[in-house]
Formats: C-alpha cells, sequence, structure tokens
C-alpha cells in the first residue's frame, strides 16, 4: 500500500522540513517520494500541519498505583458512575483502553510509564498491553532497594552493580532506570520523614548523592540511551529549588535528567514563604548541557497524585481531596496515592506559573519537554489547553487575570514574551523525545521511520487544533479522522535486552531464596507473557 499525504505544512526539525510538501508511506514505513509512482491513497492536508507522532516521556498510565487509586476512587471510574465533564480525574476514570485512545485523538502514538516496581513489572506489562494503538515502554525503578543499597554499602565493584542495574532491566523489558527520592523509601522504615541529597540511609550508612551517582554512572557505562531519570528529594517544598540545584551540579558532565522539575521550582521569598525560583533553575539547566528536564506542569482541577515516593506521599496525606489516602512501602517500592485538588489561590497560582516559566526561560527545546507529569500535575487530557498557553502570551494574561494576584508577583512569567512556534512544538514533543530514548525510527518524517503521523487542521484555537487531530496514522494505518478513532490495533512494548552476567543470576538467586524463600523464577517472567506486546529490536545497549 502506497499512500500520499498530500499539500501539508510539513514540520519535521530532525530533517530540516519546515514547509509545503508530500510525506509518502509504503505500508507501515516512511519513504522517499517514488520517482513516477502513484498512491493507492491520497490524503489531502492543504491548509493542514503535519509532524511525526508524539512522544510522552513521563505519564503513569498503567501498574499497581494507577489500579490502587482506581480502587481509592470509584466514584470517578466510568463503571461505578458519569465522569465530570469539567474535570476528567485522571487515569482513575478511564479503563486502559481509553488511555489510548484519548493519546491517540491528540496525535500521540508513544507513551513512557516512568515508575515501574521490579516485583510489579509482570502486572504493568499486562496493563499496558491493554492500551490500544500507541507504543508503550517503561521505566524501572531502582535506588531504595535492599539489594543495590547493600552492593553499595559493601563496596561492591562497578562491575558487579552494572551487571544489577543490566539484570533489572532485561528481566522487566524496561527501556531506562529511574530513581525516585534516592534512599528515602529505606530511610522512611527507619521512621525518618525528611531526606535530602546528603543525608544518609540508616542501617547503610550511603547518601542519596551516592545512590545516585551510583546510578548515573552504571547507566552511563551500559550505554542506556536515555540517561538516569531522577525524581530528586524534597519535591513539593518550599525551598525545593535548592535541592534541584544541588542536584543539577552533581552530574558533573555525565547526562542526567530531572524529572517533573516544577514540582522542584520553589523558593521562600514573601510573607508566606513560598515563591516560584523557576527562572534560577532555568539558568542553571540553560548552563548545563548535559541536564535534561521534563516539567510536569500544574493546571487547575481536581486531580490524583500517583507516586512511587512514599516520604512525600505520607507528608501529603494531609492535603489530600477528598479526604481518603493509600500509603504503602515494600522493600522501597511502595508510595502512596493522594487525590488533590489545584485552586487557583496563591499557592495554585505560583505553581502553575512555574512551570510556565521553565517552559519558557528555558531556551533549548532538544532539553525541555512537555509533560504534566500525569497525573499528578493535571490529566494528560489538558495537553491541548498547555500547548495555547505555551503559543499565545494573550492566552497566558488571559488566564492569569483570574488568579492570585500575590501569588504572580512572586513570579517572573509576567515579563516574558516568548511563545512556542510549531517548530519548537516538534522538537520538545517529537524529535528530542525520541533522541532522548534512543528511538532513532520515530519523532521525524524521514525515509526509514515508521510511519507515525499526526495531521493538524490550521485553527487560529491552538486548543482546539492540537486536541483534535484531523488525521492520525500509527504505523501506517489510518486510526484517527477528525479527532476520532476510526480504527484499532495494538502497539509494542518499547525494551532494552542488555547481556547479563551468570554470576548475577546466581548471587540473585541466593538473595532471593534467602530473603523470600521464593526461587528468583518468581521475579522473572518470558516474553510471551506479555501477549500482544513484542520486543522492539533497534534499540540496544553496549555490550
Amino acid at each position: 500500500m502506497l499512500t500520499r499525504i498530500a499539500g501539508g505544512e510539513v514540520i519535521d526539525p530532525v530533517n530540516g522540513r519546515a514547509g509545503k510538501g508530500d510525506v509518502w508511506i509504503r505500508d507501515e514505513m516512511i519513504v522517499d517520494p517514488p520517482s513516477g509512482g502513484q498512491a493507492d491513497r491520497t490524503f489531502d492536508a492543504s491548509g493542514c500541519v503535519v509532524m511525526a507522532g508524539g512522544i510522552d516521556i513521563h505519564s503513569h498510565i498503567g501498574g499497581g498505583n494507577v489500579n490502587t487509586a482506581r480502587l481509592l476512587l470509584p466514584e470517578h471510574h466510568a463503571a461505578h458512575m458519569s465522569r465530570p465533564a469539567v474535570t476528567p480525574l485522571s487515569n482513575a476514570g478511564w479503563s486502559t483502553f481509553e488511555t489510548g485512545c484519548l493519546y491517540a485523538r491528540m496525535g500521540f502514538t508513544t507513551v513512557v510509564e516512568p515508575a515501574m516496581p521490579p516485583g510489579g513489572a509482570l502486572h504493568t506489562h499486562l496493563e499496558l498491553a491493554d492500551i490500544p494503538i500507541i507504543d508503550k515502554a517503561t521505566l524501572v525503578i531502582l535506588g531504595n532497594d535492599d539489594f543495590l543499597l547493600s552492593l553499595i554499602r559493601d563496596g561492591s565493584s562497578p562491575a558487579m552493580i552494572d551487571d544489577y542495574v543490566a539484570w533489572t532491566i532485561a528481566s522487566t523489558r524496561a527501556l531506562g532506570v529511574k530513581v525516585i527520592n534516592a534512599g528515602a523509601a529505606a530511610a522512611f522504615r527507619e521512621n525518618v520523614r525528611s531526606f535530602s541529597f546528603d543525608d544518609v540511609v540508616p542501617l547503610y550508612g550511603v547518601s542519596s548523592r551516592r545512590i545516585v551517582k551510583t546510578l548515573q554512572s552504571a547507566v552511563a557505562r551500559l550505554g542506556v540511551p536515555h540517561p538516569l531519570h531522577v525524581h530528586c528529594n524534597n519535591l513539593g517544598a518550599a525551598g525545593s529549588a535548592d535541592t534541584a540545584a544541588t542536584t543539577i551540579a552533581a552530574a558533573e558532565g555525565v547526562p542526567l535528567h530531572l524529572a517533573h522539575l516544577q514540582f522542584y521550582g520553589y523558593g521562600t521569598e514573601g510573607k508566606r514563604k513560598f515563591s516560584s525560583a523557576a527562572a534560577r533553575l532555568a539558568e542553571l539547566v540553560n548552563q548545563t548541557p548535559e541536564v535534561t528536564i521534563d516539567i510536569g506542569q500544574v493546571m487547575f482541577g481536581q486531580t490524583v497524585t500517583i507516586s512511587g515516593d512514599v516520604l512525600r506521599q505520607f507528608s501529603a496525606r494531609g492535603s489530600a481531596h477528598p479526604r481518603k489516602t493509600v500509603i504503602h512501602e515494600s522493600d522501597g517500592n511502595g508510595g502512596g496515592i493522594v487525590p488533590y485538588r489545584y485552586r487557583p489561590d496563591f499557592y495554585g497560582t505560583v505553581q502553575w506559573a512555574a512551570g510556565l516559566e521553565l517552559f519558557l526561560l528555558i531556551t533549548d527545546p532538544w532539553r525541555v519537554f512537555f509533560t504534566t507529569d500525569h497525573p499528578n500535575g493535571a490529566p494528560f487530557t489538558v495537553y491541548p489547553q498547555l500547548f495555547e498557553l505555551l503559543m499565545s502570551r494573550d492566552a497566558r494574561e488571559r488566564m492569569a487575570s483570574g488568579l492570585s494576584r500575590k501569588g504572580l508577583e512572586l513570579t517572573t512569567l509576567a515579563s516574558i514574551a516568548r511563545e512556542y512556534t510549531f517548530e519548537e512544538i516538534a522538537i520538545m514533543t517529537r524529535a528530542a523525545p525520541a533522541r532522548l530514548l534512543g528511538l532513532s525510527d520515530r519523532g521525524h518524517l524521514g525515509a526509514g521511520a515508521i510511519a507515525d503521523i499526526a495531521v493538524y487542521r490550521r485553527d487560529k484555537d491552538i486548543a482546539q487544533m492540537l486536541g483534535s487531530a484531523a488525521l492520525v496514522f500509527k504505523n501506517g494505518d489510518l486510526v484517527v479522522r477528525d479527532g476520532e478513532v476510526t480504527h484499532y490495533r495494538w502497539g509494542k512494548a518499547l525494551r532494552l535486552d542488555p547481556p547479563v552476567e551468570g554470576a548475577i543470576k546466581k548471587r540473585l538467586e541466593a538473595y532471593h531464596q534467602q530473603r523470600y524463600g521464593l526461587s528468583l523464577d518468581w521475579f522473572t517472567f518470558p516474553d510471551s507473557a506479555i501477549g500482544r506486546e513484542h520486543p522492539f529490536g533497534e534499540v540496544s545497549c553496549r555490550s
């Protein structure tokens, strides 16, 4: 099948295309224009913007914590009653099937679940396999588990630690590694309730800094394309910008990715000792080329916070809305579910503005990534409204007019004139995520890329334009027309398969027998267990 998307405004930063042209598809792949070729079908894209399919690098769409949120909030689930129309409550109100459809309607075709506990890998993959259309990937959590902390405490060799990280990635079918408040969950078990970057984990005698640096080095040595994905200490606290600044400085020339930086963009200025420090962090990011970040933008309304940061969630339980929570801990991989409503009051205004400041003040769109930390800052269905805020200063001013004046005075947002272009949007949501994740087959419209393509009909209403794609192709199949799903297909599991040394398997077998009385086989699973998902062969680690 030869398909032509004709006459659209093609925006493809990777291949230097920014103007009217055609995109050709043969079966599942994008191809060069055939010499004298006659298309089997042609789609008229005149008056439309044509981009590669969108890629979301940080969105909590599957796994134990997501399902726990559904259990905690049955009143917001479609099986219980109609979902509130004005503020959809994140994944708590959606089935896995709806998740794929909602992403596809906006032109997104690849999504990363960024927090998979190793012991919950099978559950996570089975749930992701039930999400249609989009390709999925996962980041596996390390940094609070007894095995790793013991290796670091005992001075194990870098090779031994590399072997353990490689085994964890391979056995859980992950695409990368995430560390959540390194060491804090282990400290939480010892009744620690505040934990910073240079604090030491009781019983192990290792600091959060040492854990992060150990994992950062291991990920780099293994050649994992995505740098260590860091959820820093002190999330959400006044003064957390100091923690983020210290973590940025600790990169020391080695790639490092900081997740949802907005939640660390807070200073202690003003009468309430809470202010935006986003401008300071943006400058630090601009000066540190080895650091990439995603935002975790706050938008107003009801949501539910889902996190493996058990210390933070335990501390936040008093602010739950509605007033019910789940806090759990299991071998350093627990967390918590805390429903929350972001209000346009002083504190909500500062948070909202801080995220936008980071988006607008970090100058390199290749190093800042478009997320709401779904659902923690807001559900991903607000993406169209967020695009509008980034692309229109007038839209920001209209929204700010209804927010806390005192809160806005403690930010720099009003002074920022920058408006994102479509090319910058394409970089931030397509080209840069593909490069960061090592996915050379997507994020662009060049020959050899998979035919993941989004076509948007130009409209002065940016939210309407980018929230309801005119056409979406997934692997060459037309799956969305005029904002409605027209065809269902199953995506792939994007994963790494690094080589694993036999010695680490023997050591892990003995550890699991001694600690759990179970064979290591209980914690691994075959590819066949994943069902519809399949390994993706073009992403690989260095041997």
